[in-house]
């Protein structure tokens, strides 16, 4: 059996950056969140870069459509953390727990489900009032035959679960199922989250074992369609799974199965990372950036209206170049785009670089060191006015791609 490797947030390299003497490469903001207790103090809330953000901005239309439910099962048993995570045996699960439990500041033994919360909240009350987050669960790996594999699942995050938290605060938060379509029991599961008041379906097929090619998805895209669930899915390469087979279950042209039967698709990160075989070429056909099938299948004429693409995670060291500066520059895109922070992550300090982003000309300096500041106080405002203010010559993110409910509100 090959073994997924939970890497967390950051890959092999750039652990091992951290060790060497390539003082260049240290992160901008250290290894850990100092996670300072808000509001944020007057000179940043009444700072005009944050301002600025809010402009022409909705605030009942500002859903931040990726934000992970992290648990670990201290307050609700339900939740299920691979034990691999907690074993220095394994020391990328290891660490990678660290690190998103340092990003949620939510490091107190027996506390961390309680204190994810509390932080989120907290981070989010420095948001206008009627601006919401969206909560995603997450379901098990399953194997073709629909069977659970609990050693093969990185966490489990219970739609139940999800559900319960989201109505406990009806008026900051929403929430996104997460079902396996290969189980036995997958439409019956479907039509209970969306009774429930699910906004929409999450995936990541290389750590959930899925392919979204695969007829054994067909009726539950047919049940999506007809209950208008859009689904929210990841693309392109993926950290969390350290497996060349499973990695090309994130191709991007597996998509067009779900667009043709009517899916509404959300693109996580816009597929952002790695290549993959251009499937419409063959089996065999050349590899291929992965973005650049994305890009494919969004100037496919007949997909206008079912396709989108996530800007979450756009803006971190790993991914800035060629995509976000597409995605930037290509405005006809732009209502086509749905923002979300991928929250904790924008907590995970050595991921982002500001002296990174202003070599490449996407920020300056003076706008760097007042973002690197609202980090440290509230790491979700930095995701959002970072996002607000970066471009590339006169080009910036326009307002709509941050007024996401549009998609969510017909489920």
């Amino acid at each position: 059996m090959k073994r997924r490797v939970f890497l967390g947030t950051l890959g092999a390299g750039g652990l091992a950056a951290v060790g060497y003497p390539a003082w260049r490469y240290w992160p901008d903001q250290g290894i850990w969140n100092p996670c300072l207790a808000g509001p944020l103090p007057p000179r940043l809330a009444k700072h005009e870069l944050l301002q600025a953000a809010w402009k022409n901005i909705g605030a009942t239309q500002l859903w931040d459509s990726h934000v992970h439910l992290v648990g670990v099962g201290d307050s609700e048993r339900s939740i299920y953390v691979n034990p691999a995570n907690y074993s220095l045996l394994h020391p990328f699960p290891y660490i990678g727990q660290k690190f998103y439990s340092n990003a949620s500041c939510a490091e107190v033994e027996g506390e961390i489900d309680v204190r994810f919360l509390q932080r989120l909240v907290e981070l989010h009350a420095e948001f206008p009032a009627g601006s919401r987050l969206m909560l995603l669960a997450f379901d098990f790996y399953h194997d073709e035959r629909g069977k659970r594999d609990r050693e093969q699942s990185l966490f489990h995050i219970p739609n139940d679960y999800a559900e319960r938290v989201a109505k406990s605060d009806p008026k900051r938060f929403e929430w996104i199922a997460s079902i396996h379509p290969y189980r036995t029991d997958a439409i019956q599961a479907l039509e209970k989250v969306h009774k429930g008041g699910a906004r929409a379906m999450k995936w990541l097929p290389s750590a959930m074992g899925m392919d979204p090619a695969s007829p054994l998805c067909d009726r539950f895209y047919d049940t999506m369609a007809r209950l208008g669930m859009p689904l929210l899915v990841h693309a392109g390469g993926e950290a969390a799974v350290h497996s060349p087979e499973a990695q090309r279950l994130n191709n991007p042209l597996k998509l067009r199965r779900p667009l043709d039967r009517g899916v509404r698709v959300i693109v996580a990160h816009c597929a952002s990372l790695d290549s993959d075989i251009d499937l419409d070429k063959g089996p065999n056909g050349p590899q291929t950036s992965n973005f650049e099938l994305f890009a494919r299948l969004m100037d496919e004429s007949r997909y206008e209206g079912l396709l989108f693409g996530d800007i979450s995670a756009m803006t971190q060291a790993n991914r800035i170049g060629p995509a976000l500066s597409t995605v930037l520059v290509r405005r006809e895109w732009h209502a086509r785009l749905i923002n979300g922070s991928d929250y904790p992550l924008p907590g995970v300090m050595p991921i982002f670089s500001m002296r990174k982003m202003v070599a490449m000309g996407y920020i300056s300096d003076s706008e760097a060191a007042v973002f690197t500041e609202i980090r440290r106080y509230n790491a979700l405002l930095f995701d959002f006015v970072l996002k607000r203010h970066i471009r590339v010559g006169n080009k910036r993110f326009q307002p709509i791609a941050f007024h996401s409910r549009r998609l969510f509100d017909s489920a």
